[in-house]
């Protein structure tokens, strides 16, 4: 199996041939956005300059060229995760929409008063906050599962939150901080066993894993573009088709419809039913191309470069002196490294990294309750992506060396 050729990848993003505070780049925050190939922006501009025109509505050829282009890139997508049916597959603005488009439709048709909702002390707030404000408003309750002390999922706690009152089980594929891989099958055939249903949180996932929707057991799969080489406000949801064709609609207006008159409306079938108005057209495009060079690649190649990254720079960052290190070790670990330096705060380090010409994260990731559960303020997080190096983790090692040597003498 080939193995990411990955100066030849880097000549298609030219922003990595860029300085910051005049040095070069080193971009380890894929985690929150990946950067872009040259391959996704000449796509979308392609689009603009010589189709663009809206979907569905014209018989005129540009019209239906765009269709094409946009149904094409739901086709493409779908057949990245796997989905049997390209109609399962809604597009959505990202991995946000698209669970809260869940919440409201099947979370609303669905749980009564005393249903629980199981989900872990490590989601980001995506995934928790729309199961809050559905639960208030329903009645339902919501079942937290704890980690053990390797910063994995507790099973044995899943398991035991897992109860006929159970109607929906949802939790990440990969933790966006911890960089941990869930046993996605193995809960989705707990949840199954008792009659629930299982989402997954695939915004770290679908970048980064072979993922195959039917194999994983879930009955719903949500990811965002901009994480997997696409442009932002595209993402998408796919479900169970017969799950997505007994959910309300999310969002109402046009070409969401079957027939309108004033005392009432029916409803498009699945996919337009879940997706009003004008679509994100360009970058639905823009999406299939990201997926199509992902594919080319192989995401088995993808997976394996993570995994040397991390590994190498997690052997790197233990070896750090006052370098605290979160996530679990082994092969179910993604992409990620979050760290602390003792005695310097998240936000400093993060600073004195991006002097250095390194761009990490810092804060809370939108995992405030995994923050509490850790017993941290804040933590740095380092996110690979197949366009870097290993020399970019020595680069890391050595601006946190250099951080905390500064602050040392501070």
């Amino acid at each position: 199996m080939a193995d990411v050729d990955v100066e030849s990848v880097r000549h298609d993003f030219p922003v990595l041939a860029r300085e910051v505070n005049g040095v070069g780049l080193v971009y380890l925050d894929s985690g929150a956005s990946s950067q872009k190939p040259r391959q996704v922006i000449e796509a979308m501009s392609d689009y603009y300059f010589h189709h663009h025109s809206n979907v569905h509505r014209g018989a005129h050829q540009l019209s239906v060229e765009a269709t094409e282009m946009y149904e094409g890139a739901r086709r493409t997508v779908a057949g990245f995760i796997g989905a049997p049916n390209p109609a399962s597959l809604v597009f959505t603005r990202n991995t946000t929409e698209a669970i809260n488009l869940v919440a409201a439709s099947w979370g609303r048709t669905n749980l009564a008063a005393g249903d629980e909702i199981v989900l872990t002390h490590a989601e980001h707030h995506a995934n928790l906050v729309p199961w809050q404000l559905v639960a208030q408003e329903r009645g339902a309750v919501i079942r937290p599962v704890g980690l053990t002390p390797d910063h994995r999922v507790d099973m044995d706690a899943m398991a035991a939150a897992i109860t006929p009152r159970t109607k929906l089980v949802t939790t990440f594929h990969m933790s966006n901080v911890l960089g941990a891989i869930n046993p996605v099958r193995r809960i989705a055939d707990m949840a199954h066993a008792v009659g629930a249903v299982m989402l997954v949180d695939g915004a770290q996932g679908a970048p980064h894993l072979p993922v195959a929707v039917t194999e994983l057991g879930c009955d719903f799969y949500a990811f965002s573009g901009h994480k997997m080489l696409g442009p932002t406000g595209i993402g998408a949801l796919w479900a169970a088709e017969e799950l997505l064709d007994s959910m309300p609609p999310f969002l109402s207006g046009g070409e969401m419809i079957a027939k309108v008159t004033i005392g009432g409306s029916t409803f498009a079938s699945i996919p337009k039913r879940f997706e009003a108005g004008t679509p994100a057209i360009a970058e639905a495009v823009g999406l299939a191309a990201a997926v199509d060079y992902l594919t080319a690649i192989g995401m088995d190649a993808v997976r394996r470069h993570d995994v040397a990254l991390t590994d190498y720079a997690l052997a790197r960052l233990a070896e750090t002196e006052g370098v605290a290190l979160f996530g679990p070790r082994g092969a179910d670990r993604g992409g990620v490294v979050t760290f602390n330096l003792d005695g310097v705060h998240a936000h400093d380090v993060a600073s004195a990294l991006d002097a250095q010409g390194v761009a990490v994260r810092a804060g809370q990731h939108c995992a405030q309750p995994l923050a509490a559960w850790l017993g941290v303020a804040a933590t740095v997080r380092a996110s690979f992506y197949l366009y870097n190096t290993m020399a970019e983790v020595d680069s890391l090692v050595r601006a946190v060396e250099v951080t905390r040597a500064h602050f040392g003498r501070a």
